[in-house]
């Protein structure tokens, strides 16, 4: 499949976890081998008027490439315990991101069961947490290019808007009212079930937003 180039990414990042839902995630391991998921979860975070994003008070070590060129990966460590991975947004010196929240297993799926330890492909990716580990992401992969040989997406069909969901962010205790998460409903490998389905006035909002 072809691989998104940076035009993909010069999108707002509400719009972006919308457009991201049904596109491919690629990791290309030290020792050549794929492992890929498709994208079907996603959050939106934004620097301005959201109380749960990283960059909210400003630019700090952890979250500067936040701050930087869309396209890349700003990964974190959550809880103690699980690493996250979020896809930077916005125009650079503006913060954004969005949180890779669940994907479906595509390729590599023999390894990601050894690294999850579980054969059940609905688990193998449905959480933020669960879907790193399975394709192997982490520390070394912080600011990470998307148009490098290492990371990348592929472009596919996008996913109809009568079936997109929308509802509240997931985990967070602050700014828990915004809609920002982004799934598509019915799909087997989310995080959690909702069936709230994103009407097309909304869409079109957000695209002229």
């Amino acid at each position: 499949m072809k691989r998104l180039d940076a035009d993909f990414y010069q999108t707002p990042t509400l719009l972006l976890a919308e457009r991201l839902l049904g596109k491919v995630f690629v990791h290309r391991e030290a020792s050549g081998r794929l492992t890929k998921g498709r994208i079907v979860e996603t959050e939106a975070y934004l620097g301005v008027g959201d109380e749960a994003c990283h960059a909210w008070r400003g630019m700090t070590e952890r979250n500067r490439v936040m701050f930087g060129p869309p396209g890349h990966l700003y990964i974190y460590f959550s809880y103690g315990c699980h690493y996250l991975a979020n896809i930077v947004s916005e125009p650079e010196g503006v913060a954004g991101a969005v949180l890779l929240r669940a994907m479906e297993p595509l390729e590599g799926i023999e390894w990601m069961q050894e690294r999850r330890k579980t054969k059940d492909a609905r688990t193998l990716m449905s959480g933020p947490g669960k879907l790193t580990q399975a394709l192997g992401l982490g520390p070394a992969h912080y600011g990470e290019s998307l148009f490098s040989d290492l990371c990348w997406l592929e472009d596919a069909p996008g996913i109809p808007p009568e079936l997109i969901g929308a509802s509240p962010r997931i985990g967070i205790s602050r700014s828990v009212s915004l809609p920002w998460r982004r799934f598509v409903a019915g799909s087997p490998h989310l995080s959690k079930t909702q069936s709230t389905a994103a009407p097309k006035k909304r869409k079109k909002r957000l695209e002229s937003s």
